[in-house]
């Protein structure tokens, strides 16, 4: 493929023309301009070739390069900036293409071949599995065994090719005199360090969106085919760096007591459990300098067990639902990470996996399609038996473009009076989604005082009746419960605050359209709570539960629920008798003593938080060494499968 480009015809002529005429060509600024084109055009070469090896079709190549609204222009010119710049270090013009095309259209190609097979591209994070791929060579050569010797002389030849022609472009490309390599140092760095910048997605940028570049993390086949492989592909990287803490060992392992964690056991009559993340639900009568003509939220607030502390704000609902499932922790993981796009790759434990243990039927709801955030592959992943979405679940009633809430109460509540057996439902509610445009409602009936622009007064009314249908579709699952003989529990929180925009300026609640990422407690407090129902209709309300992270909602609900089990109540049970939060930038205790960056100085780490972390990496990426004594229904699952 690079001998491909190097020999297509434009990139042959401008490399004749560059190299022939340097004596003739005089202008400095012509020979510039020369190089300038030629840089631009082995780029944009590779940016196609690359494009269409990873879709595995030219079909859609040209558009993406030509389109207004694709970033394919803004990639080919990154690229040549990157050449230019890297040739200048080198010393000698279009030297770079040796290093960067083979970089670019290897992965591309494992990315083409990942697809056909495992229909998802290909990501940084995959090297973190290069263990399991090689256990898996073996079978693959076993099965297309001319493939594989195909492949391999591929491989080989190509190698040797690179080797070539690096000797080539050595002898034979241009010299760069000192004030030209100076010069393209000069200009070429600062402008990736600024591209560089704006890959940050978690961070708006102004700029990253009139360059039409816009992250889709949430689907990762859209954020391939929208912004191309490489833009695409760069996105992910910070993600792939997950480092074995410092001090993980098999003796450190085995040094994590079990004893006294929680026993096997559990209450004679096993209860249904029905867990509800609701979709950015948070009370709205927090905001500052303005008052409401009725609670929007009074059965909530009636069964309020406490808060959650999520660790997102507006969005990034996954990795608020990772922790609620498994009682692992995002603080653990690299900033930015997506857990059930990145790492999610095989069985790991989650309350799923402990309840069927139990005999239980397991089952997720959502009434959105089944690939975003992954979940078809997660679910399955985490042990659920069966994964109802918009596609297997009969039609529901809207409000505006999502399913309501109240339709989806009537699907659990249909589902669960066809199960004989005890059943763990864990739910996605749709309805308080962002945007919240005006007139999403026939009507919104809380009215709103206080002084507040009318385009913001719009967009906090329709979130608060959206809050006002969401607390009367939870008290309709309550009374259901009510009637029902058998126990039933019913967890709810809100995965993060809403995007409401302007509407926590205009009010002061808070200085920016987005919460902080780092601030004192009370400030993180009032910028990432959200309401915690923990409820039975035959005990009543867990009171007092406080203000707790994701993670430790598993704790709560089990020892709410009567289990005992090694890692849910015991490990985390010593956990939350010490911190309440456990985010990456700060611990909180149950007193509100907060120790911030607590990650920077491993050496001062709690031992117990540094067990937190060994556990979780254990399972996550290492050998699953503490699997069978901190989660033996896991365990008993994988070995009867």
């Amino acid at each position: 493929m690079i001998a491909l480009i190097m020999k297509s015809a434009p990139a042959r002529k401008a490399a004749l023309l560059s190299a022939g005429s340097g004596s003739s060509i005089q202008s400095p600024a012509a020979r510039a301009a020369i190089g300038i084109l030629i840089s631009f055009s082995l780029a944009l070469l590779s940016v196609g070739a690359v494009e269409w090896i990873a879709r595995g079709t030219l079909a859609d190549v040209g558009e993406f390069l030509t389109s207004t609204v694709r970033p394919g222009m803004t990639t080919v010119t990154m690229l040549t900036i990157v050449m230019l710049t890297l040739d200048a270090a080198f010393g000698r013009r279009y030297q770079t293409a040796f290093i960067l095309i083979p970089l670019f259209l290897i992965p591309a190609f494992v990315s083409n071949q990942k697809q056909r097979f495992l229909s998802d591209p290909f990501y940084p994070s995959d090297v973190l599995y290069t263990r399991q791929i090689m256990e898996l060579l073996p079978v693959m050569v076993r099965d297309r065994p001319w493939t594989a010797a195909a492949l391999l002389v591929g491989i080989v030849l190509f190698a040797i090719g690179i080797v070539f022609a690096w000797r080539y472009a050595w002898q034979n490309f241009p010299k760069l005199s000192r004030q030209a390599r100076l010069r393209h140092l000069c200009l070429g760095l600062p402008v990736i360090a600024a591209f560089a910048s704006l890959m940050d997605y978690s961070q708006y940028s102004y700029i990253r969106d009139r360059l039409q570049v816009v992250p889709m993390m949430w689907d990762q086949k859209e954020n391939y085919r929208s912004n191309g492989f490489i833009l695409a592909f760069l996105f992910n990287i910070p993600m792939a760096d997950v480092a074995a803490p410092a001090g993980l060992n098999a003796d450190a392992l085995d040094a994590i007591p079990s004893r006294n964690y929680g026993y096997l056991t559990g209450p004679e009559e096993k209860p249904d459990i029905i867990m509800l993340m609701s979709e950015s639900f948070w009370d709205p009568t927090r905001l500052k300098n303005l008052s409401f003509s009725a609670d929007p939220m009074p059965n909530v607030r009636a069964a309020q067990s406490g808060h959650v502390f999520s660790p997102e704000f507006g969005g990034m609902t996954a990795n608020v639902e990772f922790e609620a499932l498994t009682g692992f922790s995002n603080a653990f993981l690299p900033y930015g990470s997506i857990p059930y796009q990145q790492y999610v790759r095989s069985n790991v434990p989650s309350l799923a996996t402990f309840f069927r243990g139990e005999g239980y039927t397991a089952r997720a709801l959502h009434p959105f399609s089944g690939w975003f955030w992954n979940r078809n592959q997660v679910y399955k992943d985490f042990g659920f038996e069966e994964f109802r979405t918009e596609e297997t679940m009969p039609p529901m009633e809207k409000r505006g473009i999502f399913a309501s809430d109240d339709s989806l109460m009537k699907e659990i509540m249909r589902e669960g009076d066809g199960l004989d057996n005890p059943f763990f439902f864990f739910a996605v509610t749709l309805q308080g989604h962002g945007p919240y445009e005006p007139y999403r409602y026939a009507r919104n009936t809380i009215g709103i005082r206080g002084n507040l622009p009318e385009a913001d007064r719009a967009t906090l009314a329709t979130y608060t009746q959206g809050i006002k249908e969401a607390d009367d579709s939870l008290k309709r699952l309550m009374d259901w419960a009510s009637k029902r003989e058998r126990e039933t529990i019913i967890v709810l929180w809100g995965d993060h605050l809403p995007p409401l925009g302007n509407v926590y300026m205009s009010t002061g609640y808070m200085p920016d359209q987005v919460a902080t990422r780092r601030a004192p407690l009370d400030v993180m407090k009032r910028e990432h709570e959200t309401p915690l129902v923990i409820w039975s209709n035959k005990k009543g309300v867990k009171q007092n539960v406080g203000t707790i992270s994701p993670s430790l909602i598993s704790y709560n609900l089990l020892k709410f629920a009567g289990f005992e089990h090694p890692f849910y109540t015991g490990f985390l049970g010593r956990v939350q008798k010490k911190y309440d939060i456990i985010d990456r930038y700060q611990l909180a205790t149950r007193d509100n003593k907060a120790t911030a960056d607590w990650a920077r100085d491993r050496k001062k780490l709690d031992p117990l938080v540094r067990d937190y972390g060994y556990l979780q990496h254990d399972i996550m990426f290492g050998k699953a060494r503490t699997l069978e004594r901190f989660f033996p229904q896991h365990d008993l699952l994988g070995k009867g499968s």
